[in-house]
C-alpha cells in the first residue's frame, strides 16, 4: 500500500521538471517548425502576425527537432526563411551560445554552412549592418 503513495509524490515532482519535448507540441511551435524546413517565408510571416507574436520575442524558446530555427533553416537549405529569421534577431541574440556551447556562426562553419546566405546574413548582423524590421 506504500507504493501509491509513492507513485503519487514521484509523479507530482516530475510535474516540476522543465520538458523541452513539450514545448514542441504547441501548434504553433509545429507551424513555425514546418514553414522553417519548408523555407515558406511568406506563411511564417502570415503565422507570427496571426499569432501577434516577434520572432526575436520567441526565437530562444523554439526548437525544432532539438535544434533552433537557424540551424533548422541551414540544415533544410531554407536561405530566404534563414535570412528572415537572423534580420529579425538582435547581435546579442545571434552571438548567443546555444545548448552545445556553439554559436550559430562557429556551428554553420564547423558543417559546412560557412558559406551560406543565412551564415551571411548573420554575420552581416553581428557587424552591425542591416535594418531590425517589426515584421
Amino acid at each position: 500500500m506504500r507504493v501509491l503513495p509513492l507513485a503519487l509524490a514521484a509523479a507530482i515532482a516530475a510535474s516540476f521538471l522543465p520538458s523541452p519535448a513539450m514545448a514542441n507540441t504547441d501548434p504553433l511551435v509545429a507551424s513555425i517548425c514546418d514553414y522553417v524546413k519548408a523555407n515558406d517565408k511568406n506563411r511564417l510571416r502570415k503565422k507570427l502576425k496571426e499569432s501577434r507574436v516577434k520572432l526575436r520575442n520567441i526565437y530562444s524558446g523554439v526548437n525544432c527537432d532539438g535544434v533552433s530555427l537557424l540551424r533548422t533553416a541551414m540544415g533544410a537549405g531554407a536561405n530566404d526563411v534563414g535570412e528572415f529569421v537572423a534580420k529579425r534577431l538582435s547581435a546579442t541574440e545571434l552571438s548567443a551560445t546555444e545548448a552545445d556551447g556553439m554559436t550559430i556562426v562557429t556551428w554553420a562553419e564547423a558543417n559546412g554552412h560557412g558559406g551560406s546566405p543565412i551564415t551571411a546574413a548573420i554575420k552581416e548582423r553581428l557587424s552591425g549592418g542591416g535594418e531590425e524590421s517589426d515584421d
